[in-house]
């Protein structure tokens, strides 16, 4: 209970000094960490939080579910956006690109490593999670077509990476070719469940709650309690058929979304406030994990050069080559880029690793940790600076110098607002 209203004071002291914190680029996520951090550490810390993997992952779960959900309902203009083009090119080509170079690089960090292992430890460290970084879509001195962009790319990845991300762990956790089969026997079904679950729990809602609104036989009230309703619904009739909740959650919420559209507005808050509050409090607690990795000593100098090249040059390199030949400006592509931080789907990933995958778990954990840790402190502190850059161009184009002739440049710089 301590915790508890540890927890439900910082964020009531957050929202109100949020504006002024927000002025030096520390987020949400960045504070709750460390706090998290600085109460649970030492031999005789003030909040003591005993952390069992194997009970919990059920739980980090259902959160990562709703903010799946979340995600695929605010994509406008059908799953893959306004510009499916360049929004295949990111999911098709750049990620991966992305998964193949983490891969590649475990490779030369981690020798002796198993191949299976190293891609599993691919997919937890590339999905990208937008709160290290929400300020960067909210803002609307950066264009908007950029905004736009970021946003259903973090939306979709995830649940994207999702089903590689179960093959590599159950090729890890596989001993000689028949395990193997075995494992990935398991795998391709549990997919199956979770898109059929899925696409019935979304579709058959947008229905029900589309006639139930025609009609006047709900209150706005009942369909935010609804739409919650949706992602765990999905995520736990999933689990009861041996399916992945998480693809579940996400897949219905890309069904469901064509019908979000239509319910009156405000009708995802509920879902939207609780998936981000019960995020926050995971942020605090993850503070006790980075304590304990910290304490087991796993963290080496090939884990932070890893980590940080996963969320540099792994991830950079292939967005700017997947939109080369479209008319994303150069300056956009390596902020699309930059801005990939990580997050809750890099800690539910890294946990069900912990979870199913044998040998050293330490190890595992490392990974996932020091790739958040970093990833908060780098993409959170660096989001502000990218935004005023933009800002700073905006005046600088908006000045009444008059335009050279041919600068299509310009052009494109005007229609992406």
């Amino acid at each position: 209970m301590t915790a508890l209203v540890a927890i439900m004071l910082i964020l009531l002291v957050w929202a109100l000094v949020a504006g002024r914190l927000a002025r030096v680029s520390v987020t949400m996520p960045l504070a709750l960490l460390l706090a998290g951090v600085l109460l649970t550490a030492g031999s005789d810390p003030y909040f003591v939080f005993i952390i069992d993997f194997e009970s919990g992952e059920h739980a980090v779960e259902a959160i990562l579910a709703i903010l799946l959900f979340v995600d695929a309902t605010e994509v406008p203009g059908g799953i893959f956006g306004r510009e499916p083009r360049v929004m295949l090119r990111l999911l098709l080509i750049a990620l991966p690109l992305s998964l193949i170079l983490a891969w590649a690089t475990g490779i030369a960090l981690f020798g002796g490593t198993g191949l299976w292992l190293l891609a599993a430890l691919a997919t937890i460290v590339m999905p990208v999670d937008l709160a290290p970084a929400a300020a960067f879509i909210r803002d609307r001195r950066v264009p908007e077509r950029l905004r736009r962009l970021v946003n259903v790319e973090s939306g979709l990845n995830d649940g994207l990476v999702a089903p590689v991300f179960l093959i590599a762990v159950a090729g890890a956790a596989a001993h000689g070719e028949d395990s193997l089969a075995e494992a990935a026997a398991d795998a391709v079904p549990s997919l199956a469940v979770a898109v059929v679950v899925g696409a019935v729990v979304g579709s058959a809602a947008a229905w029900l709650l589309g006639k139930a609104l025609d009609r006047g036989w709900t209150l706005p009230s009942a369909l935010r309690i609804g739409v919650l309703a949706l992602p765990l619904l999905a995520y736990g009739t999933a689990i009861l058929l041996t399916g992945n909740g998480f693809v579940a959650a996400f897949v219905a919420g890309v069904f469901f979304e064509p019908a979000a559209r239509r319910l009156p507005k405000g009708t995802m808050h509920l879902s939207e406030d609780i998936g981000e509050m019960l995020s926050l409090a995971l942020w605090f607690i993850f503070g006790t994990i980075v304590n304990q990795v910290i304490a087991s000593g796993a963290i080496t100098w090939q884990v932070v050069v890893y980590s940080l090249l996963a969320l540099t040059v792994v991830r950079v390199l292939p967005v700017v080559l997947s939109l080369l030949g479209t008319d994303v400006r150069v300056v956009d592509r390596f902020t699309i880029g930059w801005v990939g931080p990580r997050g809750i789907a890099t800690l539910v990933f890294g946990m069900l690793a912990v979870v199913e995958l044998p040998g050293d778990k330490n190890f595992v954990l490392a990974v996932t940790v020091v790739t958040i840790v970093a990833s908060i402190v780098i993409h959170g502190l660096s989001t502000g600076v990218v935004i005023r850059l933009y800002d700073r161009a905006a005046r600088k184009s908006a000045s009444p110098e008059p335009a050279a002739s041919g600068d299509t440049e310009g052009t494109v710089e005007t229609d992406d607002r």
